[in-house]
């Protein structure tokens, strides 16, 4: 045996053999296959029947078991090259019909990983979980890549599907295992990638939703749940299994016990209900944590700032905040401002304590003078000592297009990074402004405002408590935050000379500035020791770095006459004219005009797909030309597949189109941009709102290639990622005198604004849009923009001023003929009135709209009146009657394809039963209308029907069901942020304590009187 242990084999990853150090030539892939069989069997014997199988499967040749006994004579060979003809062999030897291979106990990489693996089992379950993660790390370590690599034939396929499994099932332990140990931040990066790769292993998922909790990010691990339980919903037409579920419903009540025991704290209570809106169809379809100033617990210990729960919200649920992580990349090739760096981290406790008050470093200086770059990298540095997470946000106070954020926008994109529900955001930016600092109230986090244009942008923004940083640059001196915030001013001049020669030589090497150090100074002279010139010059080198120094330093020359304006005044338009004029004109033509006509996009950023519709290009030529704009430092790929500007830049892009391009050739690519994205909205409309009337668009230019969607998830993920866009779209078309885009944006995204509670972005495009119309003379879309704006209106609960817009809407639509619009409208005073509470108006103005629907023959409108009218009677008790409506609007809605408002009706006929003592038959329809809201991903409506079940079974005596029930609403409603969510947590307080409902209890924080 000792020849035969100077074996190594291996089977994780490409089959190998080792004889001491030297590996061996194993020949053939179908040779491989015959090692690989025998190896798998692990020293037992191998019939030659299962052999030929092992390679050929069931179709093997005619002379299969020669051609087998070759392979085998080839293999003994290689592993015993010396032995004689008359020596038996000792490695691979006969076996009755068969075959054995004899190896060590270690000689086999897979025996090794399964010996570790158990000894890491044993290991945890005697409680050192430290070690058995060193254990099923080694163990994993034995892996070179996918098990059986490059080995053809069906005992491949089928050991590869096993073997895999016991890699996941051992990764999925050490995850575990490093999670137990507190690394729930690092293991993050090892999951995402695998759920995605795994959608529907619930272990993973489970492992996520932990280390994301444990992280404070509350809404992604609730995110990874439900989009777990879509996939297997989708896939197998199963739900998540219980151990899933239970941490899903535990996370909602935020169970301290979930938390690691250093870092346990109070939990918040869950968020909670009222029936959808009919409407809807038709329209579209502090508690404080009790730590002190420095952090630390009344019990004495120091909670992560992330895992505490935040405060009451304007409904009075608690929410635990997100830990945002917004800083942009620190640059690699960052040099100099030695001087600067020391100055502003003196600002900063040099003992690494938190800060005792706000502490707000103001940077100033010229455009390009490198106030951003600066920023971020001190930032990153210091990112740490701010485990409450980072806030950023270009505050563009310097835009060209003139559309600066407004404070009240940037604290609503802060809160949105904080998790806060949409819906849960207030109004008003003073309410925006309180919730925000309470947020902030004893967490330390560091908030980057970016390119600030006064101090009232930046004032709103401002933490009200100590311990956060905030650093702020301007090309303003902010004297105003200075003298009434304490801000700390630092200046940033030019670079020093040296510092110039250092970043010019972090990006062409040191090697070419010593070659021509004149050529270097001359062109470190000519960019004024700019950071953002000298980054566009050095760009344009590195891209040919055959071209001398002295040649690219004559160009800059050429370029413009002097670059003597560097050295002082604010007007950077002219001061960098040259440099950004010499690496234009160095561009191909089709990448120049893509970048001239990048100044007329007035968004924040730009798709890909965007920028072609704005030049009129095929998709695959834009992103060439996007590529060779951003390898000339002219464009930023901040996210994959999305470009920005510098502001400068983009100043610079403004006036090339000016100049270059024609005022009909400027309105014709706007035209181009608006068209594509109402196109791609209204692609997006039907996936959102199945079934609902569509908007009437005027016709598609054939250059207009808008994008295609094939599910729910992606057209609101595209919605989404466009908002900002989406919303300047719609005031750069009212500007520019497209009025009928103006209108129809705002319309074609009424079910995503409705359905992701955007309230005031939705109340913003719709006004805009009516005024467009008014002012144009539009009555068709001043008709729309009433409509929809209402509709805004009711979704805020204002519904006297919804109740306003509607009646202009309703005599517009009279004066238009316009019988569907009118029936419309007048359906939708009924339900404003519904609402509101005014149930004879609200019948009146039912009633109406049916006979209105009736006579159009509009199938649609019709059930959807009656559904509303329905619901009128039943909410006054009049339960025959709305029998009766419900009954026949059933049969309208099915007939017209409406499962929208067929669940809701399902829902409404559940309630009449319930309140009538007929148990079974409530019970029935709540499940009909739960089966509907899931079929077309209604999930308010299957949220309210559950909660509305619960009720039917806690009345029934049946707790449990009830709880079941109310549980799964719960998910629903926190999910939204939806302010019903206090409801349903109310009625799981009057159960019998469940043992996840005791430990919310006695955990969560109470809204008190």
């Amino acid at each position: 045996m000792d020849y035969v242990n100077t074996f190594r084999f291996a089977v994780l990853g490409p089959v190998r053999a080792w004889r001491g150090e030297r590996e061996l030539d194993l020949g053939s892939p179908q040779q491989r296959v015959v090692l690989a069989a025998l190896l798998l069997r692990r020293g037992r014997p191998l019939p030659l029947g299962d052999l030929i199988d092992a390679v050929w499967g069931e179709e093997p040749p005619a002379a299969a078991v020669s051609v087998l006994r070759t392979y085998v004579s080839r293999l003994r060979k290689v592993l015993e090259p010396d032995r004689g003809p008359a020596e038996q062999p000792r490695a691979l030897v006969s076996v009755g019909d068969g075959y054995l291979l004899r190896v060590p106990d270690d000689g086999l990489d897979l025996a090794v990983f399964q010996r570790r693996v158990a000894e890491a089992k044993k290991t945890r379950a005697a409680g050192d979980v430290s070690a058995a993660a060193d254990l099923l790390r080694a163990a994993l370590d034995g892996w070179r890549g996918a098990a059986l690599t490059g080995v053809p034939g069906p005992l491949a396929e089928t050991a590869r599907s096993w073997l895999d499994e016991e890699w996941l099932t051992a990764l999925e332990a050490r995850l575990d295992a490093d999670i137990e140990l507190g690394r729930h931040h690092e293991v993050i990066a090892e999951l995402l990638p695998l759920t995605a790769k795994h959608p529907l292993r619930e272990e993973l998922c489970r492992l996520l939703m932990l280390a994301l909790y444990r992280s404070g990010r509350q809404a992604e691990a609730l995110a990874a749940y439900r989009g777990t339980r879509a996939a297997l919903v989708a896939e197998l037409g199963v739900e998540p299994g219980l151990s899933l579920q239970d941490l899903h419903d535990r996370i909602l009540a935020a169970d301290p016990a979930l938390m690691p025991h250093q870092a346990r704290s109070p939990a918040p209570a869950a968020p909670g209900r009222a029936r959808p809106s009919v409407r809807a169809a038709r329209s579209g379809a502090a508690a404080q944590d009790g730590t002190t100033d420095d952090g630390a617990t009344a019990g004495g210990t120091a909670p992560d700032d992330a895992a505490r729960p935040g405060p009451a919200d304007p409904h009075g649920s608690p929410f635990q905040p997100a830990r945002p992580a917004q800083l942009p990349a620190d640059l690699p090739t960052f040099a100099g401002r030695d001087t600067e760096l020391g100055l502003i981290g003196d600002l900063l406790p040099r003992d690494g304590s938190p800060p005792s008050t706000v502490v707000i470093s103001a940077i100033g200086g010229m455009g390009g003078i490198g106030k951003s770059t600066l920023a971020v990298h001190w930032a990153h540095r210091v990112a740490e000592r701010f485990p409450g997470g980072q806030l950023y946000v270009n505050l563009r106070g310097f835009d060209p297009t003139g559309s600066a954020l407004t404070p009240d926008e940037a604290v609503r994109g802060f809160l949105d990074a904080l998790g806060v529900p949409p819906m849960r955001i207030p109004a008003g930016l003073d309410a925006q402004v309180a919730l925000y600092r309470s947020l902030l109230a004893r967490r330390r986090v560091l908030i980057l405002l970016d390119n600030a244009r006064d101090t009232e942008q930046v004032r709103p923004l401002l933490p009200g408590s100590p311990g956060c940083l905030v650093i702020v640059t301007s090309r303003n001196r902010l004297t105003g935050l200075v003298a009434g915030e304490g801000a700390h001013p630092l200046t940033l001049d030019q670079l020093s000379p040296a510092e110039a020669h250092d970043l010019l030589a972090r990006r062409l090497g040191s090697d070419r500035l010593a070659a021509e150090p004149r050529a270097a100074d001359e062109i470190i002279a000519r960019c004024a020791r700019l950071p953002l010139a000298l980054a566009i010059v050095a760009a344009h080198a590195c891209a040919h770095p055959g071209f001398p120094l002295s040649a690219i330093a004559d160009e800059v020359n050429e370029s413009h006459g002097s670059l003597d304006a560097f050295t002082g005044g604010d007007d950077i338009t002219t001061d960098v004219r040259a440099v950004f004029s010499w690496s234009y004109k160095a561009l191909s033509a089709p990448a120049a005009r893509l970048f001239r006509l990048l100044g007329l996009h007035a968004g924040p950023d730009i798709s890909a797909p965007a920028a072609a519709a704005l030049a009129g290009l095929a998709a695959r030529e834009a992103r060439g030309l996007l590529a060779e704009l951003t390898r000339a430092h002219l464009l930023t790929e901040h996210f994959p597949g999305r470009y920005t500007l510098h502001d400068l830049l983009r100043v610079y892009a403004a006036e090339r189109v000016g100049v270059e391009e024609t005022p009909q050739n400027r309105d014709l690519a706007l035209q181009r941009l608006l068209t594509w994205y109402l196109h791609t909205a209204d692609a997006a409309y039907p996936h959102i709102t199945p079934t609902r009337r569509r908007i009437p668009l005027e016709p598609r230019p054939q250059d207009c290639r808008p994008l295609e969607f094939t599910t729910h998830e992606r057209a609101l993920d595209w919605c989404e990622a466009e908002r900002p866009n989406l919303i300047v779209a719609v005031h750069q078309a009212a500007q520019a005198g497209h009025t009928g885009t103006a209108w129809r944006l705002p319309a074609v995204l009424w079910g995503f604004f409705y359905l992701r509670s955007h309230v005031h972005d939705w109340l913003d495009t719709t006004r805009t849009g009516l005024a467009a119309a008014r002012g144009a003379g539009d009555r068709e879309g001043e008709a729309q923009g009433l409509a929809d704006t209402a509709a805004a209106l009711r979704s805020a609960g204002r519904f006297d001023e919804a109740v306003e817009h509607l009646r202009l809407a309703l005599a517009l639509s009279r004066e238009l003929g316009d019988r569907v619009a009118r029936a419309s409208v007048i359906a939708n005073l009924g339900d404003a009135y519904l609402h509101a509470g005014r149930l004879r108006e609200a019948v009146e103005y039912a009633r109406r709209g049916l006979a209105l629907d009736r006579i159009a023959g509009n199938v649609w409108g019709e059930g959807i009146a009656l559904s509303n009218l329905g619901d009128a009677y039943q909410r006054m008790g009049r339960y025959d009657e709305a029998l009766d409506c419900l009954q026949r609007a059933l049969v309208v809605l099915r007939a017209g394809g409406n499962r929208w408002v067929e669940g809701v009706t399902l829902d409404i006929l559940g309630t009449i039963h319930h309140r009538l003592g007929r148990h079974g038959e409530s019970v029935g329809h709540y499940h009909r209308a739960l089966a509907t809201h899931r079929d077309i991903g209604n999930r308010w409506g299957e949220g309210h029907t559950l909660g509305h079940l619960g009720d039917v079974h806690f009345d029934g005596g049946e707790p449990e069901a009830a709880r079941a029930s109310w549980r799964h609403a719960l998910a629903i409603f926190a999910e939204f942020g939806h302010p019903d969510a206090e409801q349903v947590r109310e009625r799981l307080d009057r159960l019998p304590d469940g043992p996840a409902d005791a430990r919310a209890r006695e955990a969560a924080p109470r809204r008190t009187a």
